[in-house]
């Protein structure tokens, strides 16, 4: 009688695993996830938009435009990528504070325009804004 009585007990047994302790973890995860995503401040671009008076500030600028098909003109003349530090130069020679406007295409390449901006800041200009044409 005692080997079927140790017969029933065996099988009455739990088989499986304890999902609880897991569970009070993930739950102590999220509680911990939540009140830290309170305090995370993000960094972002702080962007100066202009006021009424810095459009009348009488400065003059020289603007490039960055077409849809990668051209870069100055003025009325289609330049190479590489000619602009030269021509920025020569802007910075004659107004050490002059400005620069990029006049870029809805589809102009990103890459075109990032070399623009990079050529203006080799040639001292840092001072620039940014405008979209469709």
């Amino acid at each position: 009688m005692h080997t079927q009585l140790g017969a029933a007990d065996h099988h009455a047994a739990p088989h499986g695993i304890d999902f609880a302790p897991m569970l009070d973890f993930v739950v102590n995860l999220l509680i911990f996830f939540i009140v830290t995503a309170v305090f995370l401040k993000e960094s972002a671009v702080t962007v100066r938009r202009p006021a009424s008076s810095d459009r009348a500030n009488g400065k003059p600028t020289t603007s490039i435009a960055v077409r849809a098909n990668g051209d870069v003109v100055i003025g009325d003349k289609i330049m190479d990528v590489r000619a602009i530090r030269a021509n920025v130069e020569q802007i910075r020679a004659v107004d050490e504070h002059a400005g620069l406007v990029v006049v870029a295409e809805a589809r102009a390449p990103m890459g075109t325009l990032i070399s623009v901006v990079d050529q203006a800041h080799l040639g001292g200009i840092y001072d620039i804004t940014f405008t979209t044409t469709e």
